[in-house]
């Protein structure tokens, strides 16, 4: 008998799993991707919110700013990289700076730090590249940036360490109550527990629905994302924001953790829970709006464009996460500022299930994990220590990250390791610069299929049927 289920494998559910890895619990979590983190939180703007703009009151508010609080820590602990650079919010007129008093107000009361309302000669002296026609700007120094992926793979790693049991490529189609515990039905076998997680993301509602009397309704929110060039990252350091509306917060610009800059997201509600695509017409309105904040912006440097999906619930502003039935918790309408408020929503499931089980605390628990560092961010006395024992780490294959063979293999190998394309990418960054791994994509595939065993036509770029290269009558095409 299991204790713990969780459904979902990205950032909620991992902040959950290394959350109950302090406790003397049997816990599993379940993944129907190969790889965890390959939902909505690999398309993500990668902040680290202060909190000013969840309304007050809510849990989202709670959430945001408790989660914002524990990233110094979790950072440290975790050996990821993070930055609070701040945020602006800009305003270009009376009635906006109006609105920017009302929502530094807001988050005073959601208890957010040091906001500071800004002059124009102060946005300027900050962000030199600002419309000159800004009037003023709410600054929040305790605004951050990290990436979700790297995030999400340090909290499965860490839960992993402290004995998580990770299942991926496995999808929950049912779930039973029975008077003792729930039977978890899936794609390869029927699992038993104590309490489930519902952390299914945009899946969430079905997984609610099986079992919640209360019914919910997950309608996407489709983001679209223009990232640009390293060369570009002296435009920008703060995240800037025009002022958010009832979609959500508006067309950003930001520097992201590997020195590119993202512009965007779009807010678009659709009813496709698959629907990645991109659509010119709606790249070209980000870039409109974007230039309100930043004109001319050099979108010749553009290296891809990418689509997101939010769990946002129909109808619903706030977070649900609560226990629906007895030992059956769910966290519905994880949408922004989610990735902030992961490591809170954690702590809050938590607490919750500590509360129904009543586990010891585990006396062996690991909070740190072993760093995973990039050949090229190491000291130039440790790249000839790792030379002298290892030469693949000299031998650099994607070219515009400067990975090399052995950051790539040791990708592989960590806890919960990567077992795709996309795994490599996004935890070793192999493939993710200007060429977009159209010159390393052949290696990436040879590497990956003898690390893993696979033939290279079984390598695939996210799992399911993303194969790279097709099998006939005995030889490659």
């Amino acid at each position: 008998m299991i204790d713990v289920i969780i459904i979902g494998g990205g950032v909620v559910g991992t902040a959950v799993a290394y959350e109950l890895s302090k406790y003397k619990l049997k816990t599993m979590l379940l993944e129907k991707n190969q790889e965890v983190g390959m939902g909505t939180t690999k398309a993500n703007s990668g902040i680290v919110h202060a909190g000013y703009d969840c309304k007050s009151g809510t849990l989202k508010a709670k959430l945001n700013v408790r989660g914002n609080a524990l990233f110094d820590e979790l950072a440290q602990n975790l050996n990821i990289h993070f930055r609070r650079n701040g945020s602006l919010v800009l305003a270009f007129s009376e009635e906006e700076i109006d609105a920017l008093n009302k929502l530094k107000a807001q988050g005073e009361t959601n208890g957010v730090k040091g906001l500071r309302l800004l002059s124009q000669s102060e946005v300027l002296d900050m962000e030199p590249h600002i419309n000159p026609e800004v009037m003023a700007a709410l600054y929040a120094p305790t605004a951050g940036i990290v990436f979700g992926s790297e995030l999400t793979y340090a909290l499965a790693e860490a839960a992993y360490a402290n004995g998580v049991v990770f299942h991926l490529n496995i999808e929950v189609y049912a779930i039973k109550k029975t008077e003792e515990y729930y039977e978890v039905q899936t794609n390869k076998e029927t699992y038993f527990a104590k309490t489930i997680v519902n952390a299914a993301g945009l899946y969430s509602d079905d997984v609610n629905n099986w079992v919640s009397v209360q019914k919910y309704r997950i309608k996407p929110r489709k983001g679209e994302y223009f990232l640009l060039d390293k060369s570009a990252k002296h435009i920008v350091d703060k995240t800037l924001f025009q002022l958010p509306t009832e979609k959500g917060k508006g067309i950003l610009i930001l520097p992201t953790i590997h020195d590119n800059v993202l512009i965007g997201p779009s807010a678009e509600h659709i009813n496709d829970k698959a629907d990645l695509s991109t659509n010119q017409d709606t790249l070209s309105r980000n870039i409109e709006i974007a230039s309100r904040s930043i004109p001319n912006l050099p979108m010749n440097l553009t290296i891809t464009t990418f689509t997101g999906l939010r769990a946002s619930l129909e109808n619903h502003y706030d977070f649900v996460i609560e226990e629906v039935n007895a030992g059956f918790i769910t966290a519905l309408g994880i949408d922004s500022p989610g990735l902030t408020a992961a490591p809170a929503i954690g702590e809050h499931i938590r607490d919750l299930i500590v509360a129904y089980l009543k586990p010891a605390e585990n006396p062996d628990f690991i909070k740190t994990r072993e760093e995973m560092p990039l050949f090229h961010e190491l000291s130039l006395d440790k790249q000839k220590e790792l030379l002298a024992i290892n030469p693949t780490y000299g031998t650099v294959i994607c070219r515009c990250e400067k990975i090399t063979k052995q950051d790539i293999t040791q990708s592989i190998h960590r806890p919960v390791g990567a077992t795709t394309l996309d795994g490599i990418k996004f935890r070793a960054r192999a493939g993710s610069g200007r060429c977009q791994a159209g010159f390393c994509t052949t290696k990436l595939i040879e590497i990956l299929a003898r690390e893993t065993g696979v033939k290279p036509w079984e390598v695939t770029k996210c799992g399911g049927d993303s194969y790279v290269l097709v099998e006939e009558k005995g030889g490659l095409i």
